[in-house]
């Protein structure tokens, strides 16, 4: 359990470095916020149409590590070439090597993860703890360093992070793809599953907003007043906070429904979205960061705890991908392109409000498919045993 947590903790470190300092890098490179919008989308564009790729290669592999290896080895190295890329057209080609590599090592390690827990895969929660941790410590240490040196320290540093979590992940036990020398299986039966693919258009919802906060709000933060060091603790405080759901979550995913807690997570960020378009204090929407607790953790832990227990072995790897094409590729291309042409529009604060009502409005839809499926048999109790 213990080297799981720490692989965790190494490998979301690096997620902070990316997700959060790039937007701020590619602003002071002087690109507008469509601009920032198309470099960010294009990035889970190509990861649309690597996951199911690399979710096939994982399931058939006769050893599952060394795919995630390669993906660690590659993501690293591509981060490098950022610096050498100072024209639109060579970024995007950076973004899309990078994005080749980077895109699936969350739903790879995943599926290698809960498959070595076993019968205690439900305790995954407490292992993703270490990711959650990693993520706030590089967020704050890091924040402070941009703040007063370059932020292009974020490249290097997050090679180190990819060479190290390689190390770690060499400590783990080898985990083989149950479809290596085994029986065949078609991606195709995971769109067969109705209850699967009802989860996985609510969180697809949830993620479009996710998307355009992932890209726009730093920039957002900035112009309400945050400097570098501010903006690295709203990420510490955003973090932190999943931390209850983390230690509780075998509970919680045993006690309520996939739908209640996928409804709950979804009315936590609709609440945080209305509360970024009013606010205009850098300090006062800090607080309101803690709402992230209850948004993106709950929903990528339970729909990786789910289809790790719903899915057939054999498309484990696959399932796990799946979720991560929809939710972090097609969402977040929608919420990252059509969310930076929108704030050139409306402005960056007013688009959470939009955000608000369109995810509103997906949950008052998912509500009503879910209680008929419920009638009728499909909808899904608790899933941690």
């Amino acid at each position: 359990m213990k080297l799981f947590f720490w692989f965790y903790f190494v490998l979301y470190s690096g997620n902070a470095l990316f997700g959060t300092f790039v937007p701020v890098y590619f602003q002071q490179q002087g690109f507008s916020a469509s601009e920032i919008g198309l470099l960010l989308s294009f990035g889970p564009f190509v990861a649309v149409l690597a996951q199911p790729a690399w979710g096939t290669y994982t399931d058939k592999a006769s050893s599952k590590n060394r795919v995630l290896i390669l993906m660690l080895i590659g993501s690293g190295i591509s981060m490098l070439l950022f610096p050498m890329a100072t024209s639109f057209g060579w970024l995007m080609l950076v973004i899309s090597l990078f994005t080749l590599f980077q895109s699936s090592i969350p739903a790879v390690s995943d599926a290698i993860t809960l498959e070595a827990l076993g019968n205690k895969a439900s305790y995954y929660g407490h292992i993703r703890i270490g990711g959650t941790l990693g993520f706030a410590l590089m967020s704050v240490s890091f924040g402070i360093y941009a703040e007063h040196f370059a932020i292009e320290g974020m490249f290097v540093a997050y090679a180190i992070v990819m060479a190290v979590s390689v190390l770690v992940l060499l400590l783990y036990p080898n985990i083989k793809g149950h479809q290596f020398g085994g029986r065949k299986m078609n991606l195709l039966e995971l769109l067969r599953n109705r209850r699967l693919m009802l989860y996985m258009s609510i969180c697809f919802a949830i993620n479009i907003t996710l998307g355009y906060y992932y890209s726009f709000f730093p920039l957002y933060f900035k112009d309400i007043g945050a400097g570098n060091d501010l903006l690295g603790w709203s990420m510490v405080i955003s973090a932190l906070c999943e931390l209850p759901f983390l230690l509780y979550s075998a509970r919680i995913l045993k006690r309520f429904s996939v739908s209640t807690i996928l409804l709950f997570a979804g009315g936590a960020a609709t609440l945080r979205w209305l509360l970024f378009s009013t606010l205009d204090s850098a300090w006062l929407v800090l607080p309101a960061q803690a709402l992230h607790g209850l948004t993106f953790i709950v929903v990528t832990v339970t729909m990786s705890v789910y289809i790790n227990k719903e899915v057939p072995a054999e498309l484990r790897a696959s399932g796990q991908t799946l979720n991560v094409l929809i939710n972090m590729g097609a969402a977040r291309i929608i919420g990252s392109y059509a969310g930076g042409y929108a704030s050139e529009v409306v402005g960056l604060q007013n688009v959470f409000l939009y955000a608000a009502f369109l995810l509103l409005a997906a949950l008052a839809a998912f509500a009503i498919i879910s209680r008929r499926m419920e009638r009728k048999g499909l909808a899904g109790r608790g899933i941690a045993g």
